[in-house]
C-alpha cells in the first residue's frame, strides 16, 4: 500500500549502519489519533492496515489508517521520549509537540 504523501526523510544520524528511528501519528478511520515508533514506516503502516501480520490492537477496528505526521529521530531514546510527549499531549497539540521537539530535523505532515 503506497501512502498518498511523501514519507521520505533524511537520515538523522551518520550512515553508520544504525537504524533510523521514526515517530509517527496515524489518523484512524474514526478520526482518532495513534502515535507510535518504528524503524520501517512502510512496513509498520502495512501492519496497521492489516496487509502484514502485526499492528496495534488499537488500530485494528479503526482501519484504514493513514499517516498524518512523521518525524525522524537520531536514536531510539529520543524517539521513545518524543512518543511519550506526543501521547501525553491533548489531541489538539499532538502535531505541534511532534514538530517542536528539541533536536528533531524535520517533521512531514500530510496535506
Amino acid at each position: 500500500m503506497k501512502p498518498e504523501h511523501d514519507l521520505s526523510l533524511p537520515k538523522p544520524a551518520p550512515d553508520d549502519g544504525a537504524p533510523c528511528w521514526y515517530v509517527y501519528i496515524l489518523e484512524c478511520a474514526d478520526g482518532t489519533y495513534y502515535c507510535g515508533v518504528t524503524t520501517d514506516m512502510e512496513r509498520r503502516l502495512a501492519q496497521h492496515n492489516g496487509l502484514l501480520p502485526g499492528g496495534a490492537k488499537y488500530t485494528r477496528p479503526r482501519r484504514p489508517v493513514r499517516v498524518i505526521a512523521l518525524t525522524a529521530c537520531p536514536d531510539k531514546s529520543t524517539a521513545c521520549s518524543l512518543e511519550y510527549a506526543v501521547k501525553a499531549a491533548p489531541r489538539g497539540r499532538k502535531l505541534a509537540v511532534l514538530a517542536a521537539y528539541p533536536g528533531i530535523q524535520r517533521t512531514v505532515c500530510a496535506p
